[in-house]
């Protein structure tokens, strides 16, 4: 089994390293354009093995995407972070030419592989490499929802005291203050959250987490890597190991919850075939209204995009 990871950043090898320490694939490889960055990364990582003790080969390599020919699964984490005066507007049209050159390299390699796309803005990001792959939809997905939902759960484990073991949450929308948490489908231990918790605190920590990649930057100066990579890799594993794991991820809907012609975030089934199903569930008029209110602003920014490339 073989995955590549595309992008030998803080996320990018903390997904490799996460990927390799558990043998989720027998052959890594991480790529990246900076000439000897992802060899000394991926070397690094290496050399963890004895330590660590397992088995997986993690390989680097500078921009050569015949080292990833025939990938079971590749992670793209390609892109530029957001700077100072940059529009979002320049944000898309930098990382969406990232994008799909990365895409239109992996397919030229592995025209079976399966891609999860992590790089930002995570929606409209995922539709670049969707329209560039020109491949089944259900191989071509984004990484938001587990990131979010681990947030999510962290932030009421703590509030809660508990082991975030034992929360199960369910997370809908886009990647950024439009998400959609759903109190309704929480739960601690098989329990509802609601009756474990105010509705003034529950309140409190939705907010956090749609904000939680920000706060992080605030803290830190730049994004997030440990949960962003680790979300990936915890993806990644799902497919390899034909899981059947449900999952919130950023998938291209036909129709379901009646939305279509548009990438957003709901609860998928990932096997080995990427996402085997579409989970629709029954929501109330305030969970739809707030999903519409999502969309909107994602079909927005994948608007932005269109217009890019008609008018390229």
């Amino acid at each position: 089994m073989k995955v590549t990871v595309v992008g030998a950043g803080n996320v990018g090898a903390t997904c490799a390293d996460v990927l390799a320490s558990r043998e989720i694939a027998n052959e890594i490889i991480l790529l990246d354009i900076k000439e000897g960055f992802a060899e000394g990364k991926a070397l690094d990582i290496w050399q963890t093995a004895p330590i660590n003790l397992y088995d997986s080969r993690t390989i680097g390599s500078t921009n050569d995407y015949a080292m990833t020919k025939d990938s079971d699964v590749v992670v793209i984490t390609s892109g530029l972070p957001r700077k100072p005066g940059m529009s979002r507007d320049d944000l898309i049209a930098t990382n969406a030419g990232i994008v799909k050159t990365v895409t239109e390299n992996v397919i030229k390699y592995s025209p079976n592989a399966i891609i999860v796309v992590v790089s930002n803005p995570l929606d409209v990001m995922t539709y670049c490499a969707y329209l560039n792959a020109k491949t089944d939809s259900k191989k071509v997905f984004g990484m938001a929802g587990v990131l979010d939902t681990a947030r999510y759960r962290a932030f009421l484990a703590t509030e809660l005291n508990v082991s975030p073991k034992d929360i199960q949450a369910v997370l809908m929308g886009g990647h950024g203050d439009t998400m959609v948490p759903l109190p309704r489908y929480t739960t601690v231990a098989g329990i509802p959250v609601t009756e474990l918790i105010s509705e003034e605190k529950l309140n409190e920590i939705i907010e956090r987490t749609k904000f939680g990649g920000g706060e992080i930057v605030k803290l830190l100066g730049t994004s997030a890597w440990y949960a962003p990579g680790a979300a990936a890799a915890q993806m990644v594993e799902a497919i390899v190991r034909d899981q059947k794991r449900i999952f919130p991820v950023c998938a291209w809907l036909t129709g379901e919850y009646g939305l279509k012609d548009i990438y957003l975030g709901v609860p998928v089934v990932l096997g080995k075939h990427g996402i085997e199903r579409i989970i629709e569930l029954d929501l109330n008029d305030a969970e739809k209204a707030l999903l519409s209110e999502s969309a909107e602003a994602v079909k927005s920014v994948m608007d932005v995009l269109d217009n890019m490339n008609a008018t390229a």
